[in-house]
């Protein structure tokens, strides 16, 4: 079995075409998310890819992408509305 890791993936893009296509990326990978930051249950592949698909889309120049490893993902809390993240069954297809 696969481990998959939690990240925490952010991006601030100037243009909106770059930004809907960063959006569409994320949307691929994400478990969970508002606006521009992301929940992301991703294996080392995932994670290889989704950063070269992410860089395909961004100007290097003006936009910015973060990705984090969030350690301890067992120990989060979530507060109000939110809901602790589930690392249930994926079906990935790419």
């Amino acid at each position: 079995m696969t481990q998959r890791q939690l990240y925490l993936a952010a991006y601030d893009i100037s243009c909106n075409r770059r930004l809907r296509q960063a959006l569409y990326v994320l949307r691929g990978y994400a478990s969970g998310g508002q606006k521009s930051v992301f929940e992301c249950f991703l294996t080392h592949s995932e994670k290889s890819i989704l950063l070269k698909d992410i860089n395909l889309v961004i100007n290097l120049e003006e936009d910015r992408f973060i990705l984090i490893r969030l350690s301890g993902a067992k120990y989060i809390h979530a507060l109000g509305k939110a809901t602790l993240p589930q690392d249930g069954s994926f079906y990935y297809v790419g």
